[in-house]
């Protein structure tokens, strides 16, 4: 059985325990021509647009 050789630390248990490491929610910004949520930096999905501008022709 694994018996550990020294004691954590409490600074060394509260940093694991900690949130800081944590996933965060993915960044989201709306689109300037549907107001959908999308990934910013990307075309949107649902219109196709990127920066104001037509990219995708997407059939509605």
């Amino acid at each position: 059985m694994a018996v550990p050789k020294r004691k954590v630390s409490k600074a060394r248990r509260d940093k694991r325990r900690s949130a800081v490491w944590k996933l965060e929610a993915p960044a989201l910004s709306r689109c300037s021509n549907c107001g959908a949520l999308t990934s910013p930096h990307k075309v949107c999905s649902n219109c196709g647009f990127y920066k104001g501008k037509e990219v995708i022709h997407k059939e509605a």
